[in-house]
């Protein structure tokens, strides 16, 4: 068997779509899994839809991703030009060529005319093209007049064609239901289909990794790889990635590119890790995988027919434990900054990551989850009353009072000590746990909810700021008391 070759071919036109970062995936692992090469090419001959910037978003996104590339632009190879505007000078011979062999022809019809014939076919319109009729003199007179053509498909007389996919299986196609499509316009510039076809046989593609709506256009595909006499590639259609059972994944609608994703807080790593299982299911029941480990085991006849829903939570769940099994010094390095933006307070930032880091799913979550340290919010004092934990203004207020009194001999060196202090105050006081814990950290962290309780969070804000904030709440309480 040759060696397996895939390629993924993205258009620069801006952001990284997850349905085409993970057609770029499975391309990867398919190629991979069996030793084999993956190869990147721009296809920029839509020069209107180009936006600066994206081919270099495109390199980005599949580094971050640990997607590298065995041949491409900036690298090289042996099939190269790989950026296909620097190959069209080819495209214009093949399709004469092809037009030699019988499976294109010259069309100079005008823009009248396919519009004529779309006004009496209404909705079933489908070209049927007088100039592949024209005699050999006749189309050489009219290229000679210098009349405008473009270069389309002849499709022959046979009934249907056969082909095989990977995920669909065998699939049969009535031949009169395809439309003779363009493939050199009348610029000189191929279309996608052609060129795709072209640039594919010249890099001994061996595997092709598409969207399943181009299922409709591989009938058409196979015929001009049939005319050439050329080998068709091994097809592998995947189902569309969609927001719900009724709408495509779309940046128009506000969904999410990968961009948008790391600038929410999500690893790399695992938005790759999720999107592999998105319409592909392993033989068992993991979930977390690294890159290696999808290499291993990923297998072709595993991915789904069916459409894949992109379930945000699930990506969420997944983040989180990304975070919470990596090592710790990479995870500090990786929030230092957004410590540092949020906290000027002069605490030790590491023993905050380390509350965080079991707690947080995504790295945006962190400010808000640790804000606290740098200043006391204004919180509401019905935040002192907690049912489960039995608390209430009242309580809190005997509670507060007797933590500010015995920390206020506590040296603060460890944990330990403000630990044995506090756990010593719910017998003394003959109140439960949580009726002394709760409020001192209400008064301390002003929040519902912290990386942390509240032995952690005094020992890290250190003593004389819990004493003032441990004040700020008896003053407080003491006046909403007297005033009820």
């Amino acid at each position: 068997m040759s060696k397996i070759r895939t390629r993924f071919a993205p258009s620069p036109t801006g952001y990284m779509h997850i349905g085409n970062l993970r057609t770029a995936l499975f391309e990867y692992l398919i190629a991979k899994h069996e030793d084999g090469d993956f190869i990147l090419r721009i296809e920029d001959t839509d020069q209107q839809r180009q936006v600066e910037g994206a081919e270099e978003i495109i390199y980005k996104t599949l580094k971050d991703c640990g997607l590298n590339w065995d041949e491409g632009p900036d690298i090289g190879g042996e099939h190269g030009p790989y950026i296909q505007s620097q190959r069209l000078g080819m495209y214009k011979g093949y399709a004469e060529e092809l037009i030699k062999l019988g499976g294109a022809h010259y069309c100079f019809c005008s823009e009248e005319e396919l519009q004529k014939q779309r006004e009496e076919q209404g909705d079933s319109f489908k070209f049927d093209d007088p100039c592949k009729h024209l005699t050999p003199e006749e189309v050489q007179a009219k290229l000679d007049a210098g009349e405008p053509y473009v270069i389309r498909q002849t499709i022959g007389k046979i009934n249907e064609t056969t082909f095989d996919d990977e995920v669909y299986g065998h699939i049969e196609v009535d031949v009169n239901t395809l439309d003779e499509q363009v493939l050199i316009k009348s610029d000189g510039f191929p279309t996608y289909n052609f060129a795709n076809i072209i640039d594919d046989h010249q890099m001994q593609i061996t595997h092709v990794v598409r969207g399943n709506e181009y299922l409709s256009s591989t009938p058409k595909y196979n015929l001009i790889y049939d005319a050439y006499g050329w080998d068709r590639p091994t097809y592998v259609h995947v189902p569309p990635v969609m927001k719900d059972e009724h709408h495509k994944l779309s940046k128009r609608n506000g969904d999410a590119s990968f961009q948008d994703l790391v600038a929410k807080g999500y690893l790399p790593e695992a938005i790759i890790n999720y999107i592999a299982l998105l319409g592909w299911s392993p033989e068992t029941d993991q979930e977390i995988y690294s890159l290696e480990e999808l290499i291993q085991v990923f297998n072709i006849h595993r991915i789904s027919k069916r459409p894949a829903i992109f379930d945000l939570d699930k990506l969420t769940w997944m983040n989180g434990e990304y975070l919470k099994h990596m090592d710790f010094d990479r995870y500090y390095s990786l929030i230092e900054p957004k410590l540092k933006e949020t906290i000027n307070r002069d605490v030790d930032l590491k023993q905050i990551a380390q509350l965080v880091q079991s707690r947080a799913n995504t790295l945006n979550e962190i400010p808000e989850m640790i804000d606290f340290f740098e200043a006391l919010p204004d919180y509401d004092l019905e935040m002192y009353k907690h049912k489960r934990q039995k608390s209430k203004k009242e309580t809190a207020l005997v509670a507060l009072k007797e933590a500010y009194r015995v920390l206020q001999d506590c040296p603060w060196t460890s944990e330990e000590e403000i630990h044995d202090l506090l756990m010593a105050l719910p017998e003394m006081l003959e109140m439960k746990n949580g009726q002394v814990l709760w409020p001192i950290r209400t008064a301390l962290t002003g929040k519902q909810s912290t990386p942390g309780g509240a032995i952690e969070v005094a020992y890290i804000l250190g003593k004389e700021e819990s004493l003032s904030r441990i004040q700020v709440g008896i003053t407080r309480l003491e006046k909403d008391l007297e005033s009820a």
